[in-house]
């Protein structure tokens, strides 16, 4: 049977069988939680289509066509873009710290005009395309030699120092533990995880000893998060405002939560970026315990709808990218709920799919286009 034919699929136009192909059911999962974010962008804008919640309509909607235009290109064609897209996403990300645009006191978008885009966003995808592909080429028996574990780690190590410039903790934490996660899945051998712990543990000693030094790692404002998170209740009006509203309107929300656009702590402004990072609190208060687990299970069986394709795909560069976007997705939102229950200091991490944003949505579209891709043209035995 060849890449795209199948029992049912045979005598059919090859862009046909292509389309049919297609993993249906991980789009229907996909819609299904952004309708969820659709629904809480109307409800924080006080029952209004703007500014939030139409333009993430339109975003999804044309990521949902490039998403489905990305998988039916053969999967080879992406392997020999990696390189191409790590590239673009590194020159980027040096571009933002020359002419970047500041918000919220950090320098993280180009503006384009019309548009502004978040080349950190596009870097958590190039950084998967490029190790997936370093790995495919490199033959399993050197992967864990220290020669061959160097390059990858540069790859990493680049646009996470680049990122901390901007500054931007929480993607930098995401950029590693998602390039850590590929090297994982290719088979690099788990003592260089032990000396990684190790080594985290030691800088993060080092962070804490450097506040107030001259050659302080973190600024201040990050300071703050990680001793608000350690004691949230010493500053309740101050750095820890954000997180003690956030308990609040979740703890509010009980079982069935308040009703949909009944929640106090959005409607009265309690709830610090309602819209972007704390949404999945707006979402507790209103459905509550019930709304939040329907989401987490979409959000699971997103992963587990990957990581199956994953393990059935004999291509090394599919496997490794479909395994590695499903990690890196499994992260944001795990990081996001962690951070907004008062389980992981506050770094400004999105809901993926719910959260407002224009990069982030459309990035993540095509990632799961490569899922697709990988999935499309996976090997299949021959009749």
């Amino acid at each position: 049977m060849s890449v795209f034919e199948t029992p049912t699929g045979r005598g059919v136009p090859r862009g046909m069988a292509k389309l049919l192909a297609i993993n249906w059911s991980l789009i229907v999962l996909l819609a299904a939680v952004a309708c969820a974010g659709f629904l809480m962008l109307y409800s924080v804008a006080d029952g209004s289509l703007e500014p939030w919640a139409q333009a993430q309509m339109i975003r999804f909607a044309v990521g949902v066509a490039g998403m489905i235009v990305i998988g039916m290109v053969d999967i080879r064609f992406w392997r020999l873009m990696a390189p191409f897209a790590y590239a673009v996403s590194l020159l980027l990300l040096v571009a933002v710290d020359v002419m970047g645009v500041i918000g919220m006191g950090a320098q993280r978008w180009i503006d384009l005009g019309p548009i502004q885009i978040q080349p950190s966003e596009m870097m958590k995808i190039a950084l998967v395309m490029a190790l997936a592909a370093y790995y495919h080429w490199l033959p399993p028996k050197k992967v864990s030699r220290l020669f061959w574990v160097i390059l990858p780690l540069l790859l990493i190590m680049m646009p996470v120092a680049l990122v901390m410039e901007q500054p931007d903790l929480g993607t930098a934490i995401l950029l590693l533990a998602g390039g850590g996660a590929v090297m994982f899945l290719a088979g690099v051998s788990l003592w260089y995880f032990g000396a990684a712990v190790a080594s985290v543990a030691g800088l993060v000693t080092l962070i804490l000893e450097s506040q107030g030094k001259p050659w302080q790692l973190l600024e201040d404002y990050q300071f703050r998060r990680i001793f608000t998170f350690l004691d949230p209740g010493a500053d309740p009006l101050g750095a820890g405002y954000h997180i003690t509203q956030a308990m609040i309107a979740m703890g509010s929300g009980g079982l069935t939560g308040r009703g949909y656009m009944e929640g106090t702590q959005v409607r009265l402004n309690f709830l610090p970026e309602k819209h972007t990072d704390f949404i999945f609190t707006a979402l507790a208060e209103e459905f509550g315990y019930i709304g939040t687990t329907t989401v987490l299970v979409l959000y699971a069986l997103i992963v587990v709808f990957c990581v199956a394709s994953a393990i059935s795909n004999r291509d090394r560069f599919g496997a490794l990218l479909t395994g590695g976007i499903a990690m890196s997705f499994f992260l944001l939102f795990a990081v996001n709920m962690g951070m907004v229950m008062g389980l992981m200091p506050v770094v400004g991490v999105p809901l993926p799919l719910v959260s407002y944003g224009g990069t982030a949505m459309i990035v993540l579209l095509s990632a799961f286009g490569l899922v697709q891709s990988a999935h499309v043209h996976r090997p299949r035995s021959q009749d």
